[in-house]
Parts: structure tokens; C-alpha cells; sequence
């Protein structure tokens, strides 16, 4: 941002290209699209386990916690396909493959680039997906190509300690998952009190597409496979 004018009291900033891109597409986005939010608790101790085995057996190349939600979305899509869509001009166009948009922050705003055909992907090509986009987000070196037809996007907080959010739909998708931090906190395991770790996802759905109870859905099919990733895996 560029400072235009100072005063006694305050001043006055000038909002940078892509800021003002964002700012309009989120008046847009929250004005035209009725957002439904619905949130679960997923357990991940399985999964942090199951990341810190493999990364042991591969130090070469590490997966985040982020790389098995985004197999994990991909696998629900597939199952789900009535969410991988674009919802254009009173039309659902119910897309064939997975393109997962991740949001990406970059300097002066945010970025979203596409993992395209995510559900054909392994949990390691979409690793090195993740790496690729995000270096060229960084510099400025996405194209157009790279930031269009995506069917859902990932919003994830978690590296800053967030414990819950809701994000705006990235329209014309359908709808956005919002991925907290992962804390411990008591739960209760086969009747018994016990410590576990608890990550926070809140899905946003169009709500002139989805009702509460596909959103039920699409977030109890994630939770099982986070919280056994075995499957995420292979």
C-alpha cells in the first residue's frame, strides 16, 4: 500500500492492484452468494503419526499436514461429486475432475492457484504441486491457466495458531473449506477421558445449492478418512 496523505492523526493509504481485485470480489461474493457454514472437530493424532512415519522413511521430500487434507478433500470430491462444481449464471457445472484452489498468501493480498485432477493425484504429486504454485505465487509467476476452473477451495490457518474461522466462497465455486490449527484438548475415547489432538474445519456452502445436510455429509465422509489417513496414502 502507498501512503497518499499524512495527517496529525492518521494516514491515508491507497489500496495496491491486487487489494482492490480482492476487495471486489469479496463485496461480490458476500453480497450475491448466501453463505451456510457448518463446522466438525477432527481428531488428527492418526494423522500427525502417520506424517511423521513417512517423512522419517523419506527425508527427501516432506508432507504437511495441508497435503493430506487436500487428498482427503479430493477422495471426498470424487465420492461427492455434486460439490466439485461452479455454480454459473443459475447453472451447476459439475466438473469431471478434482481442481482443488488453495489460498495462498502473497504480497498484498492472496492467491489461489489450482491443483487440476487432484483426485488422480498421489499424496506426494500433490506435495510437489503445493511447492511448485506456491514458489510462483511468491514471485509473481502464476498464469492465468493456473488460477482458473477450480471446483473447491482449502483456506488453511492452522500454521498461525488459528482455532476456528469461516472463509468466503471463491466464487463461481461452490464452496470453501476453512482448516484451523490442531490442539490438544480433552476428549472422551471409548468412555474414557483422555487427551487428543483437535483440528477445527468449518465448510462455506452456496446455500442456493447445498443444504445443511449435504454439508453434514461431505464433512463426516472427510473426517473419516483424516482420521484414518492410511487410505490417503496409498
Amino acid at each position: 500500500m502507498t501512503t497518499l496523505t499524512t495527517s496529525r492523526d492518521y494516514d491515508t493509504l491507497t489500496l495496491t492492484p491486487l487489494r482492490k481485485v480482492i476487495a471486489g470480489r469479496m463485496v461480490d461474493a458476500t453480497q450475491a452468494i448466501p453463505h451456510a457454514r457448518i463446522g466438525r472437530d477432527i481428531y488428527i493424532d492418526n494423522l500427525l503419526e502417520e506424517r511423521q512415519k513417512l517423512n522419517a522413511e523419506s527425508p527427501s521430500r516432506k508432507l504437511s499436514v495441508n497435503d493430506f487434507i487436500i487428498k482427503a478433500c479430493a477422495i471426498t470430491l470424487a465420492k461427492m461429486p455434486q460439490f466439485n462444481i461452479q455454480f454459473i449464471n443459475g447453472e451447476i457445472h459439475q466438473y469431471h475432475d478434482v481442481n482443488i484452489s488453495i489460498v495462498v498468501s502473497v504480497k498484498g493480498g492472496l492467491s489461489t492457484p489450482v491443483i487440476f485432477g487432484a483426485n488422480k493425484k498421489t499424496i506426494w504429486e500433490i506435495s510437489e504441486n503445493i511447492r511448485r504454485l506456491s514458489k510462483l505465487a511468491q514471485s509473481g509467476g502464476l498464469k492465468i491457466k493456473d488460477l482458473t476452473r477450480g471446483t473447491f477451495s482449502i483456506s488453511n490457518l492452522g500454521m498461525y495458531g488459528v482455532d476456528q474461522f469461516d472463509a468466503i466462497i471463491n466464487a463461481p465455486q461452490g464452496s470453501i473449506l476453512a482448516v484451523a490449527s490442531g490442539n490438544p484438548q480433552p476428549i472422551v475415547k471409548d468412555g474414557e477421558l483422555s487427551i487428543g489432538t483437535v483440528m477445527k474445519v468449518t465448510l462455506s456452502m452456496d446455500h442456493r445449492v447445498f443444504d445443511g445436510s449435504d454439508g453434514a455429509k461431505f464433512l463426516t465422509g472427510l473426517k473419516e478418512l483424516l482420521e484414518n489417513p492410511t487410505d490417503l496414502v496409498l
